[in-house]
């Protein structure tokens, strides 16, 4: 993934509506759901709701194919996948050996080497 591409996804998902849809349509997995089960599910306005699809849509993050006179929609979850291997691509900076295993993805493990103490003024008496 380019770093482009990854701007674009994130500015579809900052809009709290376009968030809850692309995570409703992660719930309904391959199924997907046409666009006036979205708008009922969520309660939006089908024109409204065809503005944040539309945007969704060139972002990459949903596909849509025709049925009939209904279009359905689907998160595109390996798109998600591309978006969080290139976030974590650098993690551990570059010393896999340091990351634990995670769900899906890589996760570093913080450094042992540095020991936090307690501040002697926030101890409990």
């Amino acid at each position: 993934m380019e770093k482009n591409a990854a701007t674009s996804v994130f500015e579809s998902l900052a809009s709290g509506v376009r968030l809850d849809v692309f995570r409703l349509l992660v719930k309904q997995g391959p199924q997907g759901l046409v666009a006036g089960e979205i708008a009922a599910t969520l309660e939006l306005p089908p024109t409204n709701l065809s503005f944040h699809l539309k945007a969704l849509t060139q972002a990459r993050l949903l596909t849509v194919t025709q049925e009939g006179r209904y279009q359905r929609y689907r998160a595109n979850i390996a798109l998600v996948q591309e978006l969080i291997d290139y976030l974590t691509a650098e993690c551990c900076t570059g010393q896999p050996e340091q990351c634990l295993e995670g769900s899906s993805l890589t996760v570093c493990k913080p450094r042992t080497s540095s020991k936090v103490r307690p501040r002697p003024d926030l101890a409990r008496t």
